[in-house]
């Protein structure tokens, strides 16, 4: 009944204030959340991809990417949707820009895409990235949590919003180099209760680099208790050369 009405409200604000395309940022025809002429701008990851974090390998003989053939990643395994240069200006608009709204688009295209590798994963719940109270009051939410409800709601799987908590306002990651990253990123996450009974768990972010923010994450949840965890991005960058 409460998905009912919320699609029913949904409806109805969209014939008000119509859906913003994320690859135009005009108003997406009703009942569209995309342009038409925009669909085929964003590209998928494609085949063959890393067996541990999703992305495209340019030689089909490997199985594992650069960086996950160096780096002892915490989490067990995740996937990516599309490949981050083609949705730049997307994650920027929907991260800082204030285009929360995308996040429907990006939970649909995920849910119908990705949704047999993430029920294959049989989650307990979706994990959102939680950002520094302070940033969240700054953007005036978290892009994560858009995205995990949106992804939760379609799927019918549990979120937990309140699991995992930032306790340190790091720099932004895209300014730091690999190393800078990992140490950026020390003591940045704190489980928020004392009795985790999550065993299988799907951290959900916006867009997966080289891992640095989901093994942080993962490492914190492990500690917890949890068995697997696995990571959903919307976009996932460039193997490393």
């Amino acid at each position: 009944m409460e998905n009912k009405i919320r699609n029913v409200w949904e409806r109805g604000l969209d014939l008000v204030f119509p859906a913003r395309c994320p690859v135009c940022d005009k108003p997406a025809p009703y009942p569209e959340l995309i342009c038409p002429a925009c669909g085929g701008r964003f590209v998928p990851v494609k085949e063959p991809r890393c067996l541990k974090c999703g992305k495209h390998l340019g030689d089909e003989r490997e199985e594992y990417c650069k960086g996950c053939r160096v780096a002892a990643h915490k989490f067990d395994q995740g996937r990516g949707l599309f490949e981050y240069p083609s949705m730049a200006r997307s994650m920027y608009r929907f991260k800082y820009a204030g285009r929360k709204e995308y996040a429907r688009f990006y939970g649909e295209q995920i849910a119908k895409k990705l949704g047999k590798t993430i029920r294959g994963w049989r989650p307990d719940a979706l994990v959102p990235v939680p950002v520094h109270a302070a940033r969240k009051r700054e953007r005036g939410y978290n892009q994560a949590e858009a995205l995990a409800g949106e992804i939760g709601r379609r799927m019918g799987i549990p979120v937990d919003f309140r699991l995992i908590k930032r306790v340190k306002k790091t720099l932004p990651q895209k300014l730091l180099d690999d190393r800078e990253r990992q140490n950026n990123l020390k003591r940045a996450f704190k489980i928020a209760r004392n009795d985790v009974k999550l065993k299988r768990v799907v951290i959900i972010d916006d867009i997966y680099t080289t891992g640095s923010t989901i093994d942080a994450c993962a490492l914190e949840l492990k500690r917890a208790g949890v068995e697997k965890v696995y990571f959903i991005a919307i976009a996932i960058g460039k193997e490393l050369k």
